[in-house]
């Protein structure tokens, strides 16, 4: 049972980790192209300010239920009541 507890730990950790490093350089590289686009043509700074800030809450939002899945499998585990003889 120990083991499953911590196999379960040792998931969430991924994910929400790798799911911060994918999120980190995901929304980087945009904003660098962002600064890129708007450097080469100023007049469409507001169009593509526009789209980069809901490509930002997409990528974001994709971070945040994976952490969501993750402290869900972290606190109510459904893998416990896989093994016979526990109560979870």
């Amino acid at each position: 049972m120990e083991s499953v507890v911590s196999f379960v730990a040792l998931a969430a950790g991924l994910i929400i980790g790798l799911g911060a490093v994918g999120a980190c350089i995901g929304i980087g590289l945009m904003g660098g192209k962002f600064i890129e686009a708007s450097a080469r043509q100023p007049e469409l700074m507001n169009a593509l300010q526009t789209k980069m800030f809901v490509l930002v809450g997409l990528i974001d939002a994709a971070f945040i239920i994976g952490t969501g899945v993750a402290l869900w499998f972290a606190t109510a585990n459904p893998f416990l009541a896989q093994i016979p003889g526990s109560t979870g």
